[in-house]
């Protein structure tokens, strides 16, 4: 109802051009934001009233197809047409049974049918003839969906269905078209249209409390201008009075002193006429201009709005481009990635070489240490042979030379023996 009431135009008269002038709602805030479904539950939803909607239009008009099964036989086809006849035998003897039960007093007459469900039933007769309706309806329903041109055949005859079906198909008609704008709304235009819709009643409120207001001034001007007229009729008629007694004594002064009533009278009544006159113009104005101020606010509203959305578009466009950015950079880290894997793999293999190189050069090396200390040692060796030699060389050539030495005085002593002798 608001709705409706919102799409509707008014007129008012612009105060600066004196022209009436033509205001229309700024009605985008209560129209969805998108005109499709997007999830597949929503449409599943949407989907389920959709045949829901088309069950009870198909079964809503059983009863006329069965009464009429010759006229759509040759739709309807044989298999369906047996369908019908045997829902039809069902629901024949569904009538013969309640019936019966009536008659032996476990129905009341006249009752509604839904007050089988709390009969006694013995036999259990009548439980298994509603358990047979009802899958012979869901058997029919589901020939129907099977045959395309049968059910629209049978959806051409709606005038046929009872007013009570056709008023329930509307109500669920209209629960889907409700429904469908929901599941349209998001929570945020929800939370707005709440919002529009309570600044727009708070606004229609202080109109009506301006126009109350208005209106009191108007009946306050209205009640002293019948006041004011009351006691001018009242001493228009103590004047009459005063002037039929004075008649028989002056009838020209009588005359005199009606004709200046009547014309006072007639300037009163222009006088109160002018007031009323400038109260309605001023009332009138002050409506103007409260439309005008009204139709200011929602186009301000609507330029607030519409720099919204932009600012919006704005953020969800740098938001793409960031995430374009970041996508690149991703990529370009995991191409680095790639490569330091790769160098990663050729340091570990590099550095598997080095290590059997340097375990290499470790051996080389203490080879090398080795064969230094043995040449070390050996020279030393050599050193020490050296100059053992030389001790023993030295000492020898002193013990040849000793010994020579003591041979030649061995030698000395026997000449020097000799000569004495």
């Amino acid at each position: 109802m608001a709705t409706e009431v919102l799409h509707q135009s008014y007129e008012c008269i612009d105060p600066n051009r004196g022209k009436r002038q033509v205001y229309r709602m700024p009605l985008k805030i209560l129209d969805p934001g998108r005109s499709k479904l997007t999830t597949v539950e929503t449409k599943r939803i949407i989907s389920v009233l959709d045949e829901t909607i088309l069950k009870v239009e198909l079964v809503s008009t059983f009863s006329h197809v069965t009464e009429n099964l010759e006229e759509f036989s040759a739709v309807l086809g044989p298999e369906l047409t047996g369908a019908l006849k045997e829902h039809l035998r069902l629901s024949n003897t569904m009538e013969a049974t309640l019936a019966r039960l009536e008659g032996e007093g476990v129905l009341q007459n006249g009752g509604a049918k839904g007050d089988l469900y709390g009969a006694e039933d013995p036999g259990g007769y009548l439980t298994l003839h509603v358990q047979g309706l009802r899958s012979s309806v869901r058997n029919i329903v589901r020939l129907f969906f099977a045959n395309p041109m049968a059910c629209q055949a049978v959806r051409e005859v709606a005038h046929t269905r009872h007013p009570n079906a056709n008023l329930f198909i509307k109500s669920l008609s209209e629960l889907r078209g409700f429904l469908f704008e929901k599941l349209l709304t998001t929570p945020l235009e929800e939370k707005e249209k709440r919002r529009f819709m309570k600044e727009i009643s708070q606004r229609d409120k202080k109109n009506m409390e301006i126009i109350a207001a208005l209106m009191e001034e108007l009946t306050a001007a209205i009640q002293n201008r019948d006041d004011e007229i009351s006691r001018m009729n009242a001493a228009i008629k103590e004047l009459k009075t005063h002037l039929h007694n004075l008649a028989k004594f002056s009838e020209s002064q009588i005359q005199r002193t009606r004709t200046e009533a009547e014309k006072q009278q007639k300037g009163e009544a222009r006088g109160s006429q002018a007031k009323c006159t400038k109260l309605q113009q001023e009332l009138q104005l002050l409506r103007a201009q409260l439309s005008a101020l009204i139709a200011e606010d929602r186009e301000s509203e609507l330029n607030l709005r519409k720099k919204k959305y932009k600012v919006e578009m704005e953020i969800e466009n740098w938001v793409q481009k960031y995430d374009i950015e970041m996508i690149e950079k991703q990529e370009e880290i995991e191409e680095i990635d790639v490569v330091y894997t790769v160098e990663k793999a050729q340091l570990a293999e590099l550095r598997e070489k080095f290590a059997l190189l340097d375990q290499e050069y470790s051996q080389i090396k203490e080879e090398r240490r080795v064969r230094q200390e043995q040449r070390e040692k050996a020279e030393k060796e050599m050193a020490i042979l050296v100059r053992a030699a030389t001790l023993i060389q030295a000492l020898w050539k002193g013990y040849l030379v000793r010994s020579l030495l003591r041979s030649k005085r061995k030698k000395k002593g026997k000449g020097k023996k000799g000569g004495r002798k």
